[in-house]
C-alpha cells in the first residue's frame, strides 16, 4: 500500500472515534420472554399441585395404593375392588373372621387352565343357574367324607339318608337299586309306575313290613303270587276273599254259612258250599 493511502485511512479512523455495538434483547422481545417465563413457572406449580392432589386422593404411599397394600406374603385388598380385566392369581382369600364376596353384573366364571391354556374345569354362576363343567363333581365333608359325587358313568350320594321333600315323589326313569326304602315317620310310602309295570327284584327275598298297619296291594286286571322254587305263606288269624264266586250245590232252602275254597285248572278261586264231602268238583263250571 502506498503511504499516501494508509495516511489518509488512519487519519479518518481517529476523526470518527470507536464503534459501540449493543448485545441483548430489548423492546418488546424482552417483555415476551419474560411473560413466557412466568407462564412456564405457573404451569409448573399447577403440575406440581395437581400431582400432589392425585397423590393425596389415590392415597399413594410406599406401601400401595388407595386400598392396594403391596405385603411380603402379597397384595392385599381392603374395601371394594372392580376388576375390568381377568385376574390371574394363585389364591385369593379375604381375612381372618371375614366372608368373602364376588359380585359381578352378568355372571362370575372360575376357569381352571392346564400348561396350554386349555380350560379343565369351568364354574359359572349367572342369573339362571349355576353351571359345573369338569370331569367329576365331588361334594364332600370337612373331615373328607363324601357326600355327593357325579359323573359319566354314575352318580353317588353318599350321605347316610336321602330326603326328597318335593310333593309329587321322586321320578326314576329307569331302575333304582336301593337295600332300603323307607317313607318319614307317619308319613305313607307309595310305589308307583302310572303308565308301566313295577318290578321289584332281589336275590335273597323281598320283605315288606307294615308294623303299625295295613298293607294293600290293588291292580286292575291281575294279582298274582309266584314261588319258582319255594312256597308262598299267608300267616294271618283271618284271610278273607270277599269278591270269589259261589257255587250252588246245597239243597234247596239251605242256609249254612259254611263254605270250601276251590282252586280250578287255571288257578281261579271260588267258593262252594261245604258238605261231607268234596263239593268242588259239582261246581266245576265256574271255572269255565
Amino acid at each position: 500500500m502506498p503511504q499516501e493511502q494508509y495516511v489518509h485511512r488512519s487519519t479518518m479512523q481517529t476523526s470518527e472515534g470507536p464503534q459501540v455495538y449493543k448485545v441483548g434483547i430489548y423492546g418488546w422481545r424482552k417483555r415476551c420472554l419474560y411473560f413466557f417465563v412466568l407462564l412456564l413457572m405457573i404451569l409448573i406449580l399447577v403440575n406440581l399441585a395437581m400431582t400432589i392432589w392425585i397423590l393425596k386422593v389415590m392415597n399413594f404411599t410406599i406401601d400401595g395404593m388407595g386400598n392396594l397394600r403391596i405385603t411380603e406374603k402379597g397384595l392385599k385388598l381392603e374395601g371394594d375392588s372392580e376388576f375390568l380385566k381377568p385376574l390371574y392369581a394363585k389364591e385369593i382369600r379375604s381375612r381372618p373372621g371375614n366372608p368373602l364376596y364376588f359380585q359381578s353384573a352378568r355372571n362370575v366364571t372360575v376357569n381352571i387352565l392346564n400348561e396350554k391354556t386349555k380350560v379343565l374345569t369351568r364354574l359359572v354362576t349367572g342369573p339362571q343357574a349355576v353351571e359345573a363343567h369338569s370331569q367329576k363333581f365331588e361334594v364332600k365333608t370337612l373331615s373328607g367324607k363324601l357326600l355327593f359325587s357325579a359323573d359319566d358313568n354314575e352318580v353317588v350320594v353318599g350321605a347316610e339318608r336321602l330326603r326328597v321333600l318335593g310333593a309329587e315323589g321322586t321320578v326314576f326313569p329307569k331302575s333304582i337299586e336301593t337295600p332300603n326304602v323307607r317313607a318319614d315317620p307317619f308319613k305313607e310310602l307309595r310305589l308307583e309306575s302310572p303308565t308301566r309295570a313295577l318290578v321289584m327284584e332281589a336275590p335273597k327275598g323281598i320283605e315288606i313290613n307294615a308294623e303299625a298297619g295295613s298293607l294293600k296291594a290293588t291292580c286292575r286286571t291281575e294279582l298274582r303270587l309266584e314261588s319258582k322254587d319255594g312256597e308262598i305263606t299267608l300267616n294271618s288269624a283271618k284271610i278273607k276273599l270277599p269278591n270269589l264266586p259261589q257255587g250252588s250245590s246245597s239243597s234247596a232252602g239251605s242256609r249254612q254259612k259254611i263254605y270250601e275254597l276251590c282252586v280250578c285248572p287255571n288257578g281261579r278261586l271260588f267258593l262252594s258250599q261245604a258238605g261231607t264231602s268234596s263239593t268242588c268238583q259239582i261246581n266245576t263250571s265256574v271255572c269255565l
